[in-house]
């Protein structure tokens, strides 16, 4: 430390002459440079002041390593890639369904080019945005029309307001649900301008319910998926097999918020069956409203499908112009809905399908191939250890449902004197250049494989050394 003697600091101008900093202003720019340059001076000053400035400390050359790393970490993007080790493979906070090459490649073209977006080729005239993939979705699901807005939410927000402003819907009140990020659809329904009529009880709720609460001010009947729940024991529901009739009776529309949104049967994967978009038109739905980014495995956006009068009315809506979606959306979704077309084909292609589907004998093997490099950076504090696992679907998609996974699983060694061990652990992994994001449970740190792709395998362990204390 120097005391009693000046440093003298060096000028901005000599620090921007600099080889180095002239190497950080083709990289950043010379108003960012500069910047930081005089931030950096400033608290020089103020350290000098202080008495704590040692004298190699005003030098160029550190303080251009300095401004280096403070440019550097300014510029990092704030949205980064992650390794997904939570166990839950659509994971709302990580971005849900990640998509298939074929989509991605149709996103980048679409960065890059003008599109026909609302331009229609045949004709030379403007043209209808959910044109793009509307035909492919009245073959998928069976529907008679489509649209699309920016989620699913947004699909529930719009479907109400269109019908029913003004007028009841009626829902069980076994599924008056709140989902993540306090979606809850009495809310929903309110700021829509509908009018909510409960019915049944939480656990049981029968058709004559329904039947009752029918009355001149009913525009709706409506089914919501149970997201993120079960309700079990001494329960009924009514089927729509059973309601859709009921309301055709009445001349009152059925409408089902299906959630999660597969358009297949998820049991020849061998994973469990979920309701599909298709048997829900069937059993006489008038308008179903689901999620691109979850089971469905595209894009974050939301699918009304149904009665074509019944669209017609909800694209006329103004509020539809401002929930619409944009071509990079609708340039993901296309090709996703195109690999339905080959369904025998969809667990290798679509990304969600093949995560979901990967077997526990291919992660116990990535385990153990990842295991010694693990334990070698993480030293004599730490035990690792291969560990079968659950996964979950997540995003509401099957939630009482888990699918047999392996991983790894860290836990403090005996004797270890560190305070707060996994805590610690688990913000140096996420302080990685890609982060990892695990779990704990049960004093261990779970890292599930079921995410990290072969592909992706040798990119972690490239990191690993990073752990090193």
């Amino acid at each position: 430390m120097t005391t009693g003697q000046t440093v003298r600091l060096p000028s901005v101008d000599r620090i921007l002459g600099d080889a180095a900093c002239l190497e950080l202003i083709a990289q950043y720019g010379r108003v960012q440079t500069l910047a930081c340059a005089r931030v950096l001076l400033a608290e020089l000053r103020a350290a000098m002041l202080a008495g704590a400035v040692c004298e190699e400390g005003a030098s160029i050359a550190l303080i251009a390593a300095q401004m280096a790393e403070r440019l550097q970490s300014q510029s990092r993007s704030q949205l980064r890639a992650v390794f997904n080790l939570s166990g839950t493979v659509l994971h709302t906070n990580l971005g849900r369904a990640l998509l298939p090459d074929a989509a991605v490649q149709a996103v980048v073209e679409a960065l890059q080019w003008p599109m026909n977006l609302e331009f229609d080729l045949d004709t030379g005239k403007r043209g209808d945005r959910d044109d793009l993939v509307e035909q492919l979705l009245r073959e998928l699901t069976g529907a008679e029309a489509a649209t699309i807005v920016n989620n699913n939410a947004a699909a529930v927000l719009l479907m109400l307001n269109t019908l029913a402003q003004g007028k009841e819907v009626i829902v069980s009140r076994g599924e008056l649900v709140e989902i993540g990020g306090a979606f809850r659809i009495p809310d929903v329904m309110m700021r829509a301008g509908a009018v909510l009529r409960e019915v049944g009880s939480t656990n049981r709720t029968h058709a004559h319910d329904y039947a009752e609460g029918i009355n001149q001010h009913t525009a709706l009947l409506m089914k919501v998926h149970c997201s993120n729940y079960a309700i079990t024991g001494f329960t009924k529901s009514v089927e729509l097999d059973e309601l859709a009739p009921l309301a055709a009776k009445h001349a009152i529309p059925t409408a089902v918020d299906l959630g999660s949104g597969t358009l297949v049967d998820l049991a020849p994967y061998g994973l469990p069956h979920e309701t599909t978009v298709r048997e829900t038109i069937a059993a006489g739905a008038d308008l179903v409203t689901f999620s691109g980014d979850k089971l469905l495995g595209g894009p974050q956006c939301g699918v009304i499908v149904g009665r074509a009068d019944l669209i017609a009315q909800i694209k006329r809506n103004p509020l539809k112009r401002a929930l619409r979606v944009g071509k990079l959306t609708l340039a993901a979704l296309e090709p996703v809905l195109r690999l339905y077309r080959a369904p025998d084909l969809l667990a290798e292609r679509l990304s969600t399908l093949r995560l979901l589907t990967r077997p526990a004998a291919a992660m116990r093997a990535q385990a153990e191939t990842l295991l010694p490099p693990l334990q070698a950076v993480l030293g004599a504090a730490y035990v690792v250890t291969m560990e079968a696992m659950k996964s979950q679907i997540g995003s509401g998609a099957l939630p009482v449902d888990q699918l047999p996974s392996f991983g790894l699983g860290v836990r403090s060694a005996p004797g270890a004197r560190l305070s707060n061990p996994l805590g610690t652990l688990e913000q140096r992994l996420r302080a990685l250049p890609r982060p990892v994001i695990g779990r704990i449970a049960q004093d261990t740190l779970l890292l599930d494989l079921r995410c990290l792709e072969a592909a992706h395998q040798a990119a972690f362990l490239a990191q690993l050394g990073e752990l090193r204390p």
